[in-house]
């Protein structure tokens, strides 16, 4: 089992280290998070921790939404997630979950997001192929190429890359260096970009390769 916690990227700034090389890195205000529900084998066939992040007026939830902060003494959370942690038993209801605790400086982190959505775009942004001749005439520059062989099979094949929305997928960044916890502001400063827009949602854990 991992550690982990839910953030909200802020933006991306640049710092010095103690050598005096400047980093750009991703600043990220990761928690605090309120443990919503314990979720154990016996129960729920795994064990896990319901976290809730991002306070929220009960106005702006819905009955099922609701129903689950009903039974506790937590304030209503925007968003809900499950984590496994280690020892959970060390966990209560209630409790809360900062990034001092799950962190420190000079670790590796996965982190996950939803991309920026571009709307509808070509392959050539897309998937990032090659266009045509630039040249005066050629009639074609940005469009998709051949769909497919000729008479036989006579079809486009499943899968051929084709103009399309673009974005708002699932992406994961592996193995960031986490350059600084500020324990304090409840801050995570990580070397390099991370997935998704300002005040995206993001789903921070160690990472699974060493």
């Amino acid at each position: 089992m991992k550690k982990a916690i839910l953030g909200i990227k802020l933006g991306m700034t640049q710092i010095f280290n103690e050598d005096g090389l400047l980093i750009p890195v991703t600043v990220i205000q990761a928690g605090p998070c309120a443990v919503v529900q314990k979720k154990t084998v016996d129960n729920d066939g795994y064990d896990a921790l319901k976290i809730g992040f991002v306070d929220v007026s009960e106005k702006r939830l819905n009955k099922p939404e609701k129903g689950q902060f009903s039974k506790v003494k937590v304030a209503t959370k925007k968003y809900l997630r499950e984590i496994k942690v280690p020892d959970m038993q060390t966990y209560e209801i209630g409790q809360e979950i900062k990034v001092g605790d799950m962190f420190e400086n000079g670790v590796r982190v996965d982190i996950s997001g939803i991309s920026k959505g571009k709307g509808f775009q070509g392959t050539i942004k897309r998937y990032g192929q090659k266009g045509g001749k630039e040249t005066h005439g050629s009639m074609y520059h940005r469009r998709v190429g051949s769909m497919s062989a000729n008479t036989n099979p006579a079809r486009v094949f499943k899968g051929k890359k084709l103009p399309g929305h673009m974005g708002v997928d699932k992406v994961t960044v592996q193995n960031l260096d986490v350059v600084r916890v500020d324990s304090e502001k409840d801050l995570l400063l990580v070397k390099g970009a991370v997935p998704g827009p300002k005040g995206g949602l993001l789903y921070i854990k160690e990472t699974v390769k060493v």
